[in-house]
């Protein structure tokens, strides 16, 4: 004690640092940083699988955040939910409506014309059927061949098999959707009803309301059929051979919705506007599928 009572004591405190092995938290940065990168990346993957008019619609929202919405409170999205004012851009929205219609009717198209191809009665009958998505929306026809008698008799609004049969099978699948259907029938150029009593004008519009009868029954109800027309000779499928029989024909139109301005002008009326919205597949591409085309005739057939 004496030998140390003169030296002045010294203590050292060495703290000792380090990472904390995996009790600390560098390694949270590097793994937020990844999965930010991640999400990066599977965020261009999806846009790239869009079709042109979604990515058009992307583009312009981020080209011009402001000018596509003006938002007050309710978030930056442009199909925000909030329930304060919003001023969407009007083409845009119209761009994203019609996009997935058309998947819509691109889909339904498919399974009528797998459904037909299947069914031997059809076959066997030659009837023939054509579907395709036009510029104005789905339009299915049953077109007369032959000898122009498969789906009604020569002069009658009565239906034979093939048209009943055809009818109940593209009407179990309209029955899934809430379009609205439009009913047209159409005649050729040969003149029938000298007496005016009874023409091409009453028998293409009865034949319409025949197969709308038969639609009803397999479950198009509700409303949905808005109009039924009667077209008489005036619509020719073939322009250049109004005798053929395949201007003989009845026509299901399941036209685009008309988006109007006050129909986007919230989210909710866009929603709304929107009848059968397959929202999950606006990334995928559209489904390729076969076209029906009429087979050549080999004479004009002066029947009706």
């Amino acid at each position: 004690m004496a030998a140390r009572a003169g030296k002045r004591v010294v203590i050292v405190k060495k703290i000792i640092q380090g990472g904390g092995g995996h009790h600390g938290g560098s390694w949270k940065v590097a793994y937020a940083d990844f999965v930010t990168a991640m999400m990066a990346f599977f965020m261009v993957m999806w846009i790239l699988g869009m079709d042109d008019k979604t990515k058009k619609a992307i583009e312009g929202y981020f080209s011009n955040p402001v000018g596509y919405k003006k938002g007050y409170g309710a978030g930056a999205s442009p199909l925000s939910t909030g329930t304060t004012p919003s001023n969407i851009q009007k083409t845009q929205l119209r761009m994203i409506v019609r996009s997935t219609e058309q998947r819509t009717f691109e889909k339904l198209k498919s399974q009528i014309l797998d459904k037909l191809a299947k069914n031997d009665s059809l076959k066997k009958l030659n009837a023939m059927v054509d579907v395709q998505v036009a510029a104005d929306g789905l339009r299915i026809e049953l077109v007369e061949t032959g000898a122009g008698d498969v789906y009604f008799p020569i002069g009658s609004a009565r239906m034979k098999s093939a048209s009943m049969l055809a009818l109940q099978l593209i009407g179990s699948e309209l029955a899934q959707l809430q379009h609205a259907v439009v009913l047209e029938g159409h005649t050729d150029g040969a003149k029938f009803g000298a007496d005016g009593q009874y023409g091409n004008w009453e028998l293409s519009s009865d034949r319409a309301n025949a197969a709308r009868r038969i639609l009803e029954t397999v479950g198009v109800t509700g409303g949905r059929i808005v109009e039924v027309r009667g077209y008489a000779d005036t619509k020719p499928r073939l322009a250049d051979d109004p005798m053929s029989p395949a201007n003989r024909r009845i026509t299901i139109f399941l036209p685009f919705s008309q988006v109007n301005s006050s129909d986007v002008a919230t989210p909710g009326g866009l929603g709304a506007s929107m009848r059968d919205s397959l929202v999950a597949n606006i990334g995928k591409p559209l489904p390729q599928t076969p076209s029906v085309s009429i087979p050549p005739q080999a004479a004009p057939i002066p029947q009706r």
